[in-house]
């Protein structure tokens, strides 16, 4: 039989994973290796776009792509990961059970939000981690004017004061007043554990936070935690209760719950940990890529991130690296050295920050120029034609210059 190379997940790795495998095949000259990527749809979704309005649109087409260079897409929901039988079961479109075996398996499945067991959180909050949790939340935004005018009406709780919280609370004021009217009192409040605001990001960009949470009217309410939720607000640790009807969690994300299902160490996010090769330690048949992924990026103790900074480059690396498994080939080191940030901040820009320390370079409307860029632009994938697409899948092109 058709050796193959099996990817679950159709996001930043998935895809990257995908056009790599290709590419090193046609290298090879060869066409006895075919490839498939198993997914609930064939698109990217924008996932680090989701915190803005119009969430529905934020997707690329895949299918065009792949059939450009070659990739078999199978639409499907992965269920369980048997590593002796080298198979995969999966619930096809119409919801029946099949089974796919495979050569090299690479788990691209990505993330999901972390939800610890507050009382009320998963009945009353909102989250921008899927698409499909995005469009209820701006649904609900929308509704909100059909309600009484109230405090509650008018307030946003953001839980968690990371890069997500930031981005979609300051966000936010515009996005309520597009729903509730210019003269709405709306107000936007992140509750976050740190000490102070921006903590979880570092001192190089907290003054650039600080400055857009003015501008924006973000309030922060620091050292705290969020202990229950309920249809009217949230009640903190320190007994203050703050009146909402939309709370929206971003505290935290953890890998998707099929790492559990391979045998292999994991970190606290539950991340398998992989080798320079990105394949899991302990593994013979099977590459971690991507969120579910715990590799390194230096030699220095720094590990990749749950961003698709990380998760394209490592998809490069992983799809070559299975081909050049099963062709026999010299695979190559996963290595990302740079680290750099591009934090959207609302009306009032973005910050850009280089290195682990994250020391800021570029600031308001510049910084705004870069983000949109970015989201706009960098983060998409190649367009349908396969001598460029395959080109970019190149493991030795940096995503940052």
């Amino acid at each position: 039989m058709t050796p193959h190379i099996l990817i679950i997940g159709a996001g930043f790795a998935g895809v990257w994973s995908a056009l790599s495998a290709a590419r090193l095949l046609e290298l090879a000259q060869r066409g006895d290796v075919s490839i498939s990527v198993l997914a609930p749809q064939p698109e990217l979704r924008i996932r680090p776009r989701f915190y803005e309005p119009d969430v529905h649109g934020m997707k690329a087409p895949l299918s065009e792509l792949f059939d450009a260079v070659g990739v078999n897409f199978i639409k499907g929901h992965a269920q369980a990961i048997d590593a002796e039988a080298n198979t995969v079961t999966y619930a096809d479109a119409e919801g029946r059970v099949r089974v796919l075996g495979y050569d090299r398996l690479i788990l691209a499945a990505g993330s999901e939000v972390a939800r610890p067991p507050v009382p009320g959180l998963a009945e009353h909050s909102f989250d921008v981690d899927q698409m499909e949790s995005a469009v209820q939340l701006e649904r609900h935004l929308t509704a909100l004017a059909s309600q009484p005018n109230t405090p509650a009406r008018n307030t946003v709780v953001v839980c968690g004061g990371g890069f997500t919280g930031i981005e979609t609370a300051t966000e936010m004021p515009p996005r309520l007043r597009a729903a509730l009217g210019n003269d709405a009192a709306v107000r936007v409040l992140i509750v976050d554990r740190g000490q102070s605001v921006g903590q979880a990001l570092g001192a190089g960009i907290t003054p650039a936070i600080v400055a857009a949470s003015e501008h924006a009217g973000v309030e922060w309410v620091t050292g705290v935690s969020v202990v229950s939720v309920d249809a009217g607000g949230v009640t903190l640790d320190n007994g203050e209760y703050i009146a909402s009807k939309t709370v929206i969690w971003t505290a935290g994300v953890k890998a998707s719950p099929l790492t559990a299902q391979v045998a292999g160490e994991r970190d606290a996010q539950g991340r398998l940990k992989v080798d320079g090769h990105l394949k899991v330690i302990g593994q013979q048949r099977i590459y971690a890529t991507g969120d579910v992924a715990w590799a390194a990026v230096d030699d220095l103790g720094n590990h990749a991130l749950m961003t698709c900074q990380h998760a394209i480059p490592m998809g490069r690396h992983s799809g070559n690296n299975a081909m050049a498994d099963l062709l026999g080939v010299e695979p190559v080191v996963y290595r990302q050295p740079k680290y750099v940030t591009c934090l959207d901040l609302g009306d009032w820009g973005a910050a850009y920050s280089e290195g682990w320390e994250r020391e800021l370079h570029l600031q308001g409307q510049e910084g705004k120029e870069l983000k949109r860029q970015i989201n706009s632009v960098w983060i998409y994938p190649p367009a349908a034609d396969r001598t460029s697409a395959l080109a970019a899948a190149d493991p030795m092109i940096p995503i940052v210059a």
